[in-house]
């Protein structure tokens, strides 16, 4: 089965692109971090397709971040730290059509690198914010830093800070921005989806052009912050071994939804 579906609607100009890995919560693994990337390549030169929408499969989780069966093996530099989520973007796999992403259930941790690189989030009333890494002995570096250019300061530092005690709920994320459009459950995908429909019909190089000119708003305080990223990584985290038995010691509904 494929870690990822991705379907076109010809007529309208949208695609769907749909994160497929239910049973682990569609956590990110290697098959679905290459199939994303392939796919955003795709996307550039289909011009057919005008606009996506991201979401993902199941009713409990938009994305749950890497999967943490997927190991990574790090050299001992930290000049040379390798994460495999900054390839799941379509920024970061150079596509300047807009993408709007449908969230459904949770959105932790690594869903935060497709977050950060969609134009807008629609969710509905069962979604779920929250960045498990300082529980687990874990710097929050590449998420802070693109969550940080969605919400409120203060809002992101206390949910960076908070880790897997606390989650934003769908209607304080609506206040603070980060959600632009709320809906009932299960019709976030179909909001988003008209959505992108109407962008889709307007002329794709004025699209295009905007979508590159707003993430240029923000791309080179972005660039530096994430220089420091692995560093930080490398200085901050606790040894692998640590960060396994703090995750297997978690205690299931041990938090607090605002």
């Amino acid at each position: 089965m494929s870690a990822v579906r991705f379907c076109a609607d010809k007529d309208t100009g949208v695609a769907v692109v749909t994160l497929n890995r239910p049973e682990r919560l569609n956590a990110v693994d290697g098959d679905m971090a290459r199939e994303l990337a392939g796919i955003w390549g795709e996307l550039r030169f289909d011009d057919s397709v005008r606009a996506v929408v991201l979401t993902g499969a199941g009713e409990r989780a938009f994305c749950t971040g890497i999967d943490r069966d997927f190991a990574v093996p790090q050299p001992s530099s930290p000049y040379m730290q390798d994460d495999p989520l900054l390839t799941v973007g379509p920024k970061a796999n150079d596509l300047w059509k807009p993408v709007v992403a449908a969230v459904r259930g949770m959105a932790c941790g690594g869903a935060f690198y497709l977050l950060g690189e969609s134009e807008f989030v629609v969710a509905d009333t069962t979604a779920a914010f929250f960045d498990p890494h300082t529980t687990y002995g874990m710097v929050s570096a590449y998420e802070s830093v693109l969550m940080a250019q969605r919400m409120p300061y203060g809002e992101v530092a206390r949910m960076m800070l908070m880790g897997s005690a606390e989650r934003i709920s769908a209607e304080r994320a609506h206040a603070i921005g980060l959600v632009s459009e709320l809906t009932e459950p299960g019709e976030a995908l179909d909001a988003a989806v008209r959505c992108a429909a109407v962008i889709a019909g307007y002329p794709a190089e004025g699209v295009q052009g905007t979508v590159r000119a707003l993430w240029a708003a923000k791309e080179a305080a972005r660039a530096q912050a994430f220089a420091q990223a692995p560093h930080l990584i490398a200085l901050g985290n606790l040894p692998a071994e640590r960060q396994a038995e703090l995750f297997a010691g978690r205690r299931s509904g041990q938090f607090r939804v605002r």
